[in-house]
């Protein structure tokens, strides 16, 4: 469950509970519908949280206020559930097919600008997987025929009250209410973020002057057509708000609408920061004293209606499209640095990085994919792409980019390069084969070694799939050479060579091979580089048991996953787990070799294509299963190849790196152990 801790007391709302915790028994989709600020998203967890201590089902959580594309909606939705999105097949198909015999309940928070994709989305995942449940908040209905709407209506007057006392006291301890807090209350429609954000300013004034500040806003509002009662209400509580804050905290409350999600103090300085706003951070913390940001952890984010005021304010300021161009070029910088550290000592650092910001990158590259400065960004991302398990989404944006820039460069050479890999690692071989062509064409004619490089390393994957190993050591061999012409550290160097091993051991000389992988493996050493370096020692795996050294090859394969896994490849973890069920046999264990064939085929399923694998590990494989199913016979086989299919994810790696079957100690909560 990946439901977020409360901070505060839940006030009120016994009957929505009970009401809306029925209908979720009743109805696959229940949306809570309301205007903004009337504590939906608040309201939603904790009828998730009761849903899953009642019921014992589990509950993911997949907040979308900062999703703008709804192309990649689904994309959202699996990164909530921890699904890994690497294969060809459409994201909303591998979500349905992952989740057919789940039982949990998914709430999709905030999706009001996302209705037509969401309705989509649901329907898709309902008509595969009946077992699933959806809570939506939305200030709209999502118009599915299975859906039931749950109007959420403002807080009772006591609630509010009470809510008001509560917070007030947070701030003045011994605060008790009076006729005044209620009339403010009143002047708030029981509104809980208006009430909250009032509560906080009882530290510079008293209830009346709060009051009177209200009833100012509400009369600058009573010309506007359409802003009147809980719409004003709101309106006047946030413009308060604001008009309460100095102007600097107002200055920065409007430049820090253009991020996506949250953001970390840096890239707020980065973006932000000028003449007129010299001390970010320290206005920063005082935004989050006053609640208008939220800190969680070192990172902060704002609440989607105080956002959405902020960004109205930056309009007003004729400012939304210089701080635009400043959130875009941060990124791009930053882009550029995880690229040139991506292949050193950094990468586990990187790698939380990029999954820490990708709402903000997906921003970026939305508002400027079809500029040159959008092709170098997609390009710069290759390794999030290709090494963190985003290849669907990596592709969704290096083919727009590429449609939208053609003149020749080595932005769109690198983006063509990337695009070959990110095929790959989808399985489409026929794909790659085109962008390998295109990317050595642009390369070459460019006279750029680094280019050429990339792409005899993707050409030597390709081959290799192809079972020609002579072409693939020949170029391998090649891509070794460019590189090394222009110096520097290149992932594609480290690759060619844990490729020249595979071409080596698949012509029958291990000893070779392992002489290969011992200079990569020092070569990744060297670097401080743990991908690369995992997937050699995968290789050397196969090279000890090509040579019968079945304990040495075991301890190859389990530091290669224990690795992989921690990075998000699907691919190479699936391939280092049937590994292992190879050691695990040639070591006389035929059940654990069974059961992690049984892991290994889960972890295909979440991937996409079957056993998308060179032809001598698919050669392997079926080696290992043979002969478990010799030494088993048919019935324990199957058996055991069961117990290793169901297991959770993490459970099934955990297993694989030495757990028992059945240890708790299996469940590590990877947010995909939940949704079986």
């Amino acid at each position: 469950m990946n439901l977020p801790a409360e901070t505060s007391t839940f006030v009120g709302r016994d009957a929505e509970l009970s009401e809306v915790g029925r209908l979720i028994t009743e109805s696959s989709v229940v949306t809570l519908a309301g205007p903004g600020g009337v504590g939906k998203t608040r309201l939603a967890f904790r009828v998730a949280a009761q849903h899953a201590r009642v019921h014992l089902e589990p509950v993911r959580v997949a907040e979308l206020a900062a999703e703008r594309n709804g192309d990649l909606l689904a994309h959202a939705v699996s990164a909530a559930l921890g699904l890994p999105e690497q294969s060809v097949r459409p994201q909303g198909e591998v979500l349905a097919a992952h989740l057919a015999d789940s039982r949990l309940l998914i709430l999709l928070d905030t999706v009001e600008h996302l209705v037509g994709p969401a309705r989509a989305l649901v329907g898709q995942v309902l008509a595969k997987a009946p077992g699933v449940r959806f809570l939506v908040t939305s200030r709209q209905p999502l118009g599915h025929p299975a859906e039931r709407v749950f109007r959420v209506r403002p807080l009772a007057e006591t609630d509010a009250l009470r809510l008001f006392a509560e917070r007030a006291a947070a701030v003045m301890p011994g605060f008790t209410s009076d006729e005044e807090v209620a009339q403010l209350c009143r002047r708030m429609e029981g509104l809980p973020l208006a009430i909250e954000l009032a509560a906080r300013r009882l530290r510079s004034m008293t209830p009346k002057e709060l009051a009177d500040r209200l009833d100012d806003r509400f009369a600058l509002l009573s010309g506007h057509p359409g802003r009147t009662g809980r719409h004003a209400a709101l309106r006047t509580s946030v413009g308060w708000s604001h008009e309460l804050c100095t102007p600097d905290e107002r200055l920065l409350w409007a430049r820090l609408s253009v991020f996506a999600g949250s953001f970390e103090t840096e890239a707020a300085q980065y973006v932000c920061g000028d003449d007129r706003l010299p001390n970010v951070p320290g206005t920063l913390a005082r935004l989050a004293d006053k609640s208008v940001v939220c800190a969680v952890g070192e990172r902060f984010h704002m609440l989607e209606t105080v956002r959405v005021y902020g960004q109205e304010w930056l309009r007003e300021l004729g400012e939304e499209e210089h701080m635009m161009l400043r959130h875009r070029d941060h990124y791009v910088s930053l882009a550029r640095r995880a690229e040139a550290d991506w292949c050193g000592p950094n990468q586990a650092s990187w790698s939380d990085w990029a999954r820490g910001e990708m709402p903000n990158l997906r921003l970026a590259l939305d508002r400027c994919i079809a500029s040159p400065i959008g092709l170098d960004l997609v390009g710069r991302l290759w390794f999030v792409w290709y090494c963190l398990g985003h290849a669907r989404e990596g592709r969704y944006y290096l083919d727009r980019a590429l449609e939208r820039n053609t003149s020749d460069s080595p932005q769109r050479t690198r983006a063509l390069w990337a695009a070959a890999f990110v095929a790959f690692a989808q399985g489409d071989h026929d794909q790659m084969s085109v962008r390998l062509t295109q990317a050595r064409e642009a390369a070459l004619a460019q006279e750029d070694p680094a280019a050429i490089g990339h792409a005899c390393t993707g050409a030597a994957s390709l081959a290799l799939f192809q079972g020609d190993f002579d072409a693939v050591r020949l170029l391998a061999e090649e891509a070794i050479d460019h590189l090394d012409r222009v110096g520097g550290r290149f992932v594609a160097r480290l690759s060619a060579m844990a490729l020249l091993a595979l071409a080596l051991i698949g012509r029958g000389d291990p000893d070779e091979a392992i002489a290969v992988l011992e200079a990569q493996r020092a070569a990744c050493e060297a670097l401080g580089e743990a991908w690369s370096r995992s997937m050699g020692d995968q290789i050397r795996a196969a090279a000890e048991l090509g040579r019968g050294d079945a304990v040495t090859a075991d301890r190859y394969a389990r530091t290669s996953l224990r690795t992989i896994w921690r990075l998000g490849d699907v691919m190479g973890s699936a391939m280092a787990v049937e590994r292992l069920a190879a050691c695990a046999v040639a070591m006389g264990d035929a059940v654990r070799a069974a059961r992690l064939l049984g892991v290994g085929e889960r972890l295909w399923a979440e991937f996409g294509p079957t056993h998308f694998a060179p032809p001598g590990f698919v050669e392997s494989r079926g080696r290992t299963d043979r002969r478990s199913r010799r030494v088993l016979g048919e019935h324990e086989y199957l058996e055991a190849y069961a117990e290793g299919r169901r297991l959770s994810l993490d459970g099934g790696v955990g297993y694989a790196l030495g757990g028992l079957p059945n240890s708790e100690a299996m469940r590590w909560n990877h947010p995909a152990d939940e949704c079986r």
